[in-house]
Order: structure tokens, then C-alpha cells, then sequence
């Protein structure tokens, strides 16, 4: 038991908080105040834990609510150990509350961190309260009288600290102000440093007067200022998303508006009431301004997305139309086309042969040149063709178990020729009775395709066929080459439609983008897949085909 010298004329509270002591606007300015900064703060500190500003806020607003709820315990408490060890924890917490106000206005103006040296800087500031509040220098005694504790001259260091940050503040934001260029930004700078300035200012003005004139009853109206400070940093955040947090807006309006309503039933004197009442209307006006503003932007936002959305609907419509249309177009134009092609290609080849005649050395070389162009303008009609089957779902494929080990001895005999003429040499080691359920005939294009495609972009070297059983009961074909390679950011759009490398058209200028998309969809049609990989430029390319073994 502590003696009644040591108590305070008033008897003790109940639940550490509740005593007829205590003014009748205590409460009113110190829970609700508590509350409501507490859910704003965890609110936005929940949404991005690892976000630096949301980080601050939190600890500043913790700091801020560890104050006002030991405030709360000073006035309640008559003992004379409880007031003076809370007296000093407040005195040990308040400059925390300036300076990490000072700490977010910087990083939510600049984006940025403050500089190791500034942390120093305030941390010795700081350290001459950690060192002395412990001791008498700070708290010399208590007056039983009155129930307060006694201030040194020294004490008065912790206001020179607070005032101190707050003129940094100011300065800090008329700088920034004069040095931003757009509207928005001198608008945000306002806002911010505004809404700090106000909150430090009233905290600080309630402690300070307290000191000097003893009368600690003008201290608790200087809360309101945390309040002021949320609302102003609410504003920022529905106006520029501040913290990056998306339809935050309403939910901090409504709780402010349920924060500032739910005060009132902590007046203790009906005498307050009309005042309180009054006040309080001021602030849910203001929020209600803004809820009604922001839900009606909301519903305009809607209807204006449902108006676009069914504007969408139609324009997708009409494109599903003429994507259509164009796939039919391109289909009976290669038809169209792929018939005189075919033929030129075949009456060069007879003229070649010697069907009609020997042919003079002299035209021998134009009518080879025909022959090459005319077969790979019948590749080329083949694709688009074969891209406009696909996009209209009526390419068929004829499922058959085959060695496909033959077909790619097949296809590499039949290639050797076009390979070592020009100058090139294909290697093959392909394991014997590998045996697939696919379309052979779509299989055997797919690798043509990429054979010739190997032989346009290697200039010198060879190509590497082969053809082993792989993990998991797969067929792996791969054609490797010594050719140009391929850039790393071109591979993942490599077999995408119309897509071509940078600097495809200087080894082949009559590429379309289409062959590799076409062998892809082939592919994959059949539970298989390929794919490419390249060491980078001048490295030469390796393409695989996988397709699941017959069992």
C-alpha cells in the first residue's frame, strides 16, 4: 500500500482510466482520438507492410497513441509513483512524435529515404532526453498540492527539440513548394505539410502552455490536431494514392465519419454536448461532402465502364466478323494463288531435267533461280494457307503410329542436296525404332520447316540432327546449327504470329513470321511441343521437337 502522503486528494480511478477527476472533455479527446488514428494507421500499414512510408506512419501514429493513452492514466491516477512515471515516459515519447512527422513529410514528399548522417543527426538530438529523464535533471519532484509533477529548466529542452522540427518542417515544405513544377505536386506538398504543421502545432502548443501556465486542462484540446493531421493525410490518399492503396477512399471517410460520431458518447458533462455537438457537425459535414463525391464518381466510373464495356462487346463482335472474313479471303487467295506457283515451279523443274530439250548454259542459272523462288513463294502461300485452316478450326490431322526415326532419315536425304549446295554439311545421329502416334505428313513439313529454316540463317557451317528417347517416354527431335543465333529477348515471341527477329530480313528477306507459329500449332495439336534456345548472337540456334512415344 502506498501512503496517503503520496496519494493525491481524489480518490484512485477505476480501471486505471476512469475518475470523477478527470475534466469533461478528457475522453472525448483522448479514446476516440486513439481509436481512430489507430484503425487509419494499421489500415494503411496492412495494405504495404514492407513500404517505408507506411511504415512511418504506423510508428509515428503508435508513438502519438502510447502519449494520449498515458495522458489518459496522468489525469485518472491520485498516486503519486504512477503520475511521475508516466510524466516521464510522455516526456520520452512526445519528441518521437515530431520527429517522425518531420521523417514521413520528407519521404512522402521526396519518395525517398533521409540520408544516414540526417538519422544521426536527430538521434543525437534525441539522445540528451534518453540520457537525462531517468534522472532528477529532467523531474525534480511532485507537488502533492496540486498533483503535478515538478519541471527542471532543462525539461524545457524537449520543447526547444519540438519546435525546432516543426520550423524544419516548415521550411522543409516551403522549399519543396518553390522547387516543384507541376500543380498536382505544389497541391500534395500543401496538403502534407499543411496537415503536419497543424497537428504539431496544436500538440505542441497544448504541452508547452501546459508547462508555463500549470493549467493542464488546455493540453487535451491540442489532440484534435492528430485527427486534423489523418484527415488531411485521408485527402492525399484518395486524391494522389499516396501509399499506392486502390478504393481506400470510402473506407477511411466512413471511419472517420463512425470515429467522430462514436466521440460524442464520451462526454461526461451534459453541459458539453451543444458545444461538442456543434464542433463535431463541422467535420462529418466535410467527410460527408467528400463520401457523397467520391460515390458519385464511383457510379459515373461504373456506368461510363458498362457503356464502354458493351461499346467493346460490339467493336469484338464486328472484329470476330472480319477476322473471319479475312481468314476465308486468305484461304481462297492462297488456293487461288498456290495453283500458278505450283505450276511454274513444275515446268522449271521439267526444263531442268530435260524434258523439253537441253537447256543453254546461258538461261540454265535464271530458270534454277525460278525454281528456288517459286518453291519458296510455295512455302510461303502454304503457311497462310495452313494460318488460316488453323484460325478457322478446320485443320484435319490423320493420327498413325510410324518410325520416326525413318522420317527423319527421310526428310535429311531429301534435304542434302539444297544443304551442301550451299556449302554446308548436316550431321545426323538418330537412334534406331523410335516409334510415334502423329500425323506423319504434318510432322514431316514441321520438320522440313525447321531444317530450312536453319539452312537461311547459317551461312557457314552445319546443321546437327538428332533424334534420342527423352525422360518420361518422349521423342526428342532437335536441328541444331552454327548460323546467326538468336537475341534472348527475341526467343519467348519467337513462334508467335508475324514474328520475326530484329535482324532476320538481312539473312532472309522472304520471311513472314509465320513458319515457326505454324509449327508450334502443328505441335501441339498432337500433345507434343517445340521450342528454341540460342546462346545469344552469332552463336548459332537449337530448335526441339517433343513428342510422346507410342506405347
Amino acid at each position: 500500500m502506498i501512503p496517503s502522503a503520496l496519494l493525491c486528494h481524489f480518490e484512485a480511478p477505476t480501471w486505471l482510466l476512469f475518475s470523477s477527476n478527470i475534466p469533461p472533455l478528457i475522453y472525448y479527446s483522448h479514446l476516440p482520438v486513439i481509436l481512430l488514428s489507430l484503425v487509419i494507421s494499421i489500415f494503411i500499414f496492412s495494405r504495404n507492410r514492407r513500404g517505408l512510408p507506411n511504415q512511418i506512419i504506423f510508428f509515428t501514429v503508435l508513438s502519438f497513441c502510447s502519449w494520449v493513452f498515458l495522458d489518459s492514466i496522468f489525469w485518472a491516477s491520485n498516486r503519486s509513483d504512477v503520475i511521475m512515471f508516466v510524466w516521464s515516459l510522455q516526456i520520452l515519447i512526445e519528441p518521437l512524435v515530431h520527429i517522425g512527422t518531420f521523417y514521413l513529410v520528407y519521404n512522402l514528399v521526396l519518395k525517398q529515404d533521409v540520408s544516414f548522417r540526417t538519422k544521426v543527426f536527430w538521434g543525437l538530438l534525441y539522445l540528451p532526453i534518453i540520457v537525462l529523464v531517468p534522472t532528477k535533471y529532467i523531474l525534480s519532484g511532485f507537488d502533492i498540492s496540486t498533483c503535478l509533477s515538478s519541471e527542471t529548466l532543462i525539461s524545457y529542452y524537449t520543447y526547444v527539440l519540438e519546435i525546432f522540427t516543426t520550423g524544419c518542417i516548415i521550411a522543409f515544405s516551403v522549399l519543396r513548394y518553390l522547387e516543384a513544377k507541376s500543380r498536382d505536386k505544389k497541391k500534395e506538398i500543401v496538403l502534407i505539410g499543411l496537415g503536419a504543421i497543424l497537428f504539431l502545432l496544436a500538440f505542441s502548443w497544448g504541452a508547452i502552455t501546459g508547462s508555463f501556465t500549470e493549467d493542464w486542462n488546455l493540453a487535451q484540446y491540442g489532440l484534435f490536431g492528430m485527427p486534423v493531421f489523418i484527415g488531411f493525410l485521408a485527402y492525399t490518399i484518395v486524391k494522389f494514392r499516396t501509399f499506392n492503396i486502390k478504393l481506400i477512399g470510402a473506407q477511411v471517410l466512413v471511419l472517420a465519419l463512425f470515429g467522430l460520431i462514436a466521440s460524442i458518447l464520451f462526454i461526461t458533462s451534459v453541459d458539453y454536448i451543444r458545444v461538442v455537438t456543434a464542433i463535431t457537425l463541422i467535420p462529418v459535414f466535410i467527410f460527408g461532402l467528400l463520401l457523397i463525391r467520391g460515390v458519385r464518381r464511383e457510379v459515373e466510373q461504373r456506368e461510363r465502364i458498362e457503356k464502354l464495356a458493351k461499346e467493346l462487346g460490339a467493336a469484338n463482335e464486328r472484329l470476330k466478323e472480319l477476322d473471319q472474313l479475312k481468314s476465308e479471303f486468305v484461304s481462297l487467295a492462297t488456293h487461288q494463288i498456290r495453283g500458278p506457283i505450283t505450276a511454274i515451279k513444275g515446268y522449271a523443274s521439267l526444263m531442268l531435267e530435260g524434258d523439253y530439250g537441253a537447256v543453254p548454259e546461258s538461261i540454265k542459272q535464271p530458270i534454277e533461280t525460278i525454281a528456288q523462288s517459286s518453291g519458296a513463294l510455295a512455302g510461303i502461300v502454304q503457311d497462310f494457307l495452313d494460318v488460316s485452316r488453323i484460325e478457322q478450326g478446320r485443320m484435319k490431322y490423320e493420327f498413325t503410329a510410324f518410325d520416326l526415326s525413318k522420317l527423319v532419315y527421310d526428310v535429311a536425304e531429301e534435304l542434302s542436296p539444297t544443304i551442301e549446295r550451299k556449302g554446308l554439311k548436316i550431321k545426323l545421329d538418330v537412334q534406331q525404332s523410335i516409334t510415334v502416334e502423329a500425323d506423319k505428313g504434318k510432322l514431316r513439313q514441321v520438320i522440313e520447316n525447321l531444317i530450312d529454316n536453319a539452312l537461311k540463317y547459317t551461312p557457314q557451317g552445319f546443321i546437327y540432327l538428332t533424334l534420342t528417347r527423352a525422360e518420361g517416354n518422349i521423342a526428342r527431335l532437335t536441328i541444331k546449327d552454327t548460323g546467326v543465333g538468336i537475341k534472348k529477348e527475341t526467343l519467348p515471341k519467337l513462334f508467335q504470329k508475324f514474328s520475326r527477329a530484329e535482324d532476320a530480313s538481312k539473312a532472309n528477306m522472304l520471311g513472314t513470321g509465320l513458319g515457326l507459329y505454324v509449327a508450334r500449332q502443328l505441335i501441339e495439336a498432337q500433345k507434343g511441343r517445340v521450342f528454341a534456345e540460342s546462346e545469344g548472337e552469332g552463336k548459332g540456334s537449337t530448335f526441339s521437337v517433343e513428342l510422346p512415344l507410342k506405347m
